[in-house]
């Protein structure tokens, strides 16, 4: 048994199946950052702290003469949404019901993903995260109102990585109202917006709730790094005769190794 205490929880396995699936489905296209920064893990629910190669002087050593350092690290937080399932729900899963109720799941994988795109790309202070866009040391670029020269901004943000020795390919992360008004628009001549913006990227547009604007940078690795700990994964906390309350977990750090291979479009 480990901390996820599943083994105590009223659900059967196929019901286990059920839920794992469809938080699965749901997460897979929610968790834009992930596909824009480089991902390390899973390496365990016990990974505590990232190593970040680097030391802190002490002032005195334990004995006369000795030189002594502190090692520094980046520590994992801890990300954890509760939700709970009808029992009658997954009873009727269990008896093979193909439109079981799990709105609840759903919105809390919703929920997860944008904590964890926005620590990513806007940084969380009270976690000691310094998110890409806001660690640029790039101006922020305004969108402006007008979907139709979105292509002049983000050309604009490549040339300026360019300018500053970073190499592509680019991606994109775009915030849900953004990403809804690039592939609603066509160019004068009906040539679809998105396809225009991939090719001055080389790279993907990726829809990433949490993001607040857009973000372009570099996909030439090395320069965003995400560890997880334990990966996105359903637990059990309590039930009664009515629901099973359950809950989403992750551990995870991140830091920007090159703050110049990303620039912010801001809204």
């Amino acid at each position: 048994m480990n901390h996820l205490l599943r083994d105590l929880a009223p659900v059967t396995e196929a019901g286990w199946d059920l839920l794992d699936t469809e938080a699965r489905e749901r997460l897979t296209p929610a968790l834009g950052a992930r596909k824009l920064v480089d991902f390390s893990g899973p390496h365990g629910w016990d990974r505590s702290a990232t190593n970040l190669g680097r030391v802190d002087g002490l002032v005195d050593g334990p004995v006369e003469g000795v030189e002594a350092a502190r090692r520094r690290v980046l520590p994992l937080v801890e990300l954890r949404v509760p939700f709970l399932v009808s029992r009658d729900e997954l009873a009727a899963g269990d008896r093979g019901a193909a439109d079981v109720d799990l709105t609840t799941l759903d919105e809390a994988a919703q929920l997860i993903a944008r904590a964890e795109n926005g620590a990513v790309f806007h940084g969380w202070t009270d976690a000691g995260i310094m998110g890409a866009a806001e660690a640029s040391t790039h101006p922020p670029i305004g969108l402006g109102g007008d979907v139709e020269v979105y292509p002049r901004h983000v050309a604009r943000a490549v040339e300026l990585l360019l300018r500053s020795g970073v190499d592509g390919p680019y991606g994109l992360a775009l915030g849900p109202e953004h990403y809804r008004a690039v592939i609603e628009t066509s160019e004068h001549g009906g040539y679809p917006l998105l396809d225009h913006l991939r090719k001055i990227l080389d790279g993907p547009l990726v829809w990433t709730p949490g993001v607040r604007g857009a973000v372009v940078l570099s996909l030439r690795g090395g320069d965003f790094l995400m560890e997880s700990g334990q990966d996105l994964s359903i637990g059990y906390r309590r039930h009664d005769d009515a629901a099973v309350e359950l809950y989403l977990e992750e551990t995870f750090s991140f830091r920007v190794a090159s703050a110049d291979a990303a620039v912010a479009l801001s809204s």
